[in-house]
């Protein structure tokens, strides 16, 4: 770390210089969400390597950017407590349609499952707690993701036959401060979803199981 890079909360540091640094980051913008150039001028890095350290923790989810350009903490930090909490809040919306409840949280370009209940019958939605998948592969968790949290239209997503034929799928956001930081998917084989709609006939559900997990991690 170049001297003129050094500041008063730096100096307490592991020697791990860009660990050191990304850590004051995120202890600068906990304390006062701000933009990159006012991050340098508090940390005393310059201005370039704030930028690109900045950039780079937006990426991957530790630091979020507002409308008025200033970071916050970011999705990221929600990962473990959303795991934890979504428990018997998947479980209760599988007890209720009988079919498969996951959770979905985004990771770069693909979606990962944290957390999964599946339904008991013998022909049902199964994905792996653990798969990766790329958002590109569609499906209706991926377009909770990607969308933003303020947009008009319907207020779940639907998937019909687009990832896997003869599956349909209904998600809905989870919201974190403002972000959207997972998506809950109900998943079920169109021969069980009426009209093969899942989103009228599940969507009311999936969203309520969202509002469910947003709220306990706002007590986490």
């Amino acid at each position: 770390m170049d001297s003129d890079e050094r500041s008063p909360r730096e100096r307490t540091t592991t020697g791990v210089g860009v660990l050191d640094r990304v850590v004051a980051i995120l202890d600068a913008v906990e304390e006062n969400p701000a933009g990159a150039s006012d991050i340098a001028r508090e940390l005393g890095l310059s201005v370039p390597t704030a930028h690109r350290l900045v950039a780079a923790m937006v990426k991957h989810g530790l630091l979020n950017r507002d409308d008025d350009g200033r970071h916050h903490i970011g999705p990221r930090f929600a990962s473990s407590a959303l795991t934890a909490a979504s428990a018997p809040v998947l479980r209760r919306l599988r007890e209720e349609t009988g079919e498969t409840a996951q959770l979905w949280v985004l990771r770069g370009e693909d979606r990962l499952c944290v957390a999964s209940e599946e339904s008991a019958a013998e022909l049902r939605a199964a994905v792996p707690v653990g798969t990766l998948l790329p958002l590109s592969a569609k499906g209706s968790a991926a377009q909770a993701l990607v969308a933003p949290p303020a947009r008009t239209g319907s207020p779940w997503f639907t998937s019909v036959s687009e990832r896997t034929p003869g599956l349909g799928s209904v998600s809905a956001q989870v919201r974190y401060r403002g972000d959207v930081v997972a998506a809950i998917c109900l998943a079920a084989p169109l021969s069980r979803v009426v009209d093969e709609d899942p989103g009228a006939q599940y969507g009311d559900l999936v969203l309520e199981a969202a509002d469910q997990l947003a709220s306990a991690l706002r007590y986490r």
